[in-house]
């Protein structure tokens, strides 16, 4: 975005607030995902004390959009697991590198992550269970991400990127499916790092080839 093209932004929001909902809608299309409005995030439970929290900072995605028939659409996610970041405070220690490590996501044997959606069925006016096939650690299983759709808006004169729309997401999984049981809990106890990982996903998408009113 050049300084001219964020003044006049800036410039037009002043003069006459403008909300999304005042834009065209989103039509349907091919979207592929914006990194920078987009964040992959991960929680586990620490020694039964706190929620750690890391992500993920190089994915991919595509998404053939609908909104007349969300039932059809289909997701597609790549994650590279070396992109973990931890923002772990002590230089003497990588723990990006730890994570990515052999004892848990072994990015050197197991270079990406999957996610490719099988089913999508609606939970309410603008929310939705999306299943899909999650490849991670070279092992397949099905994982269900609860979706919210925030909305969006079709190519207008204020976004150079064309229509857009955006998504909240969350989900659950055992890494140990997976095969990733380093540092489980023994039964009954919560003194280690959780086998299950809660994931948080915030997403924009945006179609350049959608046209202008």
């Amino acid at each position: 975005m050049n300084w001219l093209f964020a003044a006049v932004i800036a410039f037009g929001l002043t003069a006459a607030p403008l909300r999304a909902q005042d834009l065209p809608p989103p039509p349907a299309g091919h979207y592929t995902l914006d990194l920078g409005h987009a964040r992959l995030l991960f929680r586990v439970d620490h020694l039964g004390i706190s929620k750690y929290t890391a992500m993920f900072t190089r994915f991919d995605a595509e998404l053939q959009f609908d909104p007349a028939a969300p039932e059809a659409m289909a997701l597609r996610v790549t994650v590279d697991p070396a992109s973990v970041e931890t923002h772990y405070p002590d230089a003497g220690l990588d723990f990006n590198a730890v994570l990515a490590g052999p004892e848990f996501l072994d990015a050197a044997q197991f270079p990406q992550m999957e996610f490719i959606s099988t089913k999508i069925t609606r939970t309410g006016e603008n929310t939705a269970d999306v299943t899909g096939d999650l490849t991670l650690h070279g092992v397949t299983a099905p994982v269900v991400l609860a979706t919210v759709f925030n909305g969006g808006y079709g190519a207008n004169s204020f976004d150079p990127g064309g229509a857009r729309i955006g998504f909240s997401a969350t989900g659950n999984l055992l890494r140990s499916a997976f095969g990733i049981g380093y540092g489980v809990p023994a039964p009954d106890s919560d003194f280690g790092v959780s086998d299950r990982v809660e994931i948080i996903i915030e997403a924009e998408f945006s179609n350049p080839e959608a046209k202008q009113p």
